[in-house]
């Protein structure tokens, strides 16, 4: 029996290892499955997406949930940089919809390349240049998706959300400029790789305030190490109260 030679990103965004050929097959069954059962839902498909959601990305959903309760009484907006499909931001703009539906002021902002890592370094391991691309023009997909999902929350007819498309480590202190305002209650860094992850976090830091949360999706990973080089050589590790959540292996946080 075979297996997959690297780690991957499953649906949920969680890392995996390898995988054999047969559980490689029963995704495969199970994702078929998934797609009949949706087509044949009808105007109840969302509720019945439920049936055939996956462990890894209900951990996901509740590992969020944690994160933006710690937030609730901190002013600001909230940023993800590294965005890829979007799941994480979806998530995000329903659990504002739910926790605090009348604070237009938490704005959502995504940073990502869409075309996968623009270039690594030697601190990056086994990452290559392009990994982790969208398809072609996604970034305008993943607004609709996401614009749907701001239209259903109180305030709908209003933007709360935006894409920045580009290489953070520009894009971001641009961003900054053009916005003079912004405190950043949570800073979220899923860029995996060490010059964006280190450039973001130095330019960012002004923008941060006491009980401002920093979230680090590959912290003490192996398999991306250049995520903890960044952080340690901008911060310190010995600076933060790192925190992890029980459904998620690489994930961590610091409340300031």
């Amino acid at each position: 029996m075979t297996q997959s030679s690297s780690p991957s990103r499953n649906q949920a965004g969680e890392l995996v290892g390898a995988r054999t050929d047969l559980q490689r097959q029963r995704d495969q069954e199970f994702h078929a499955t998934a797609q009949r059962l949706l087509a044949e839902s009808g105007d109840n498909w969302s509720m019945h997406a439920l049936a055939v959601t996956k462990r890894n990305a209900v951990a996901r959903v509740l590992y969020w949930h944690t994160l933006y309760q710690r937030i609730l009484d901190v002013p600001g907006v909230i940023c993800e940089f590294g965005v890829h499909w979007g799941a994480s931001m979806a998530t995000l703009i329903n659990l504002r919809g739910m926790l605090e539906p009348f604070n237009s002021s938490r704005i959502i902002t995504g940073f990502d390349t869409f075309s996968g890592f623009p270039d690594v370094a030697a601190q990056d391991g086994s990452a290559k240049a392009g990994d982790y691309a969208t398809t072609a023009g996604y970034e305008a997909t993943l607004e609709a998706i996401l614009g749907y999902h701001e239209s259903i929350a109180p305030f709908g007819e209003r933007r709360k959300f935006e894409l920045v498309k580009g290489d953070a480590s520009e894009t971001v202190p641009v961003w900054l400029e053009r916005n003079p305002h912004a405190i950043i209650a949570m800073a979220i860094f899923d860029m995996d790789i060490y010059k964006p992850t280190r450039d973001v976090l130095q330019a960012v830091r002004p923008r941060l305030a006491k009980g401002s949360v920093l979230v680090f999706d590959e912290l003490n990973c192996p398999f991306f190490p250049g995520e903890t080089l960044a952080v340690a050589e901008v911060l310190g590790l010995g600076s933060l109260r790192l925190e992890r959540h029980p459904l998620q292996p690489y994930c961590a946080w610091a409340v300031l």
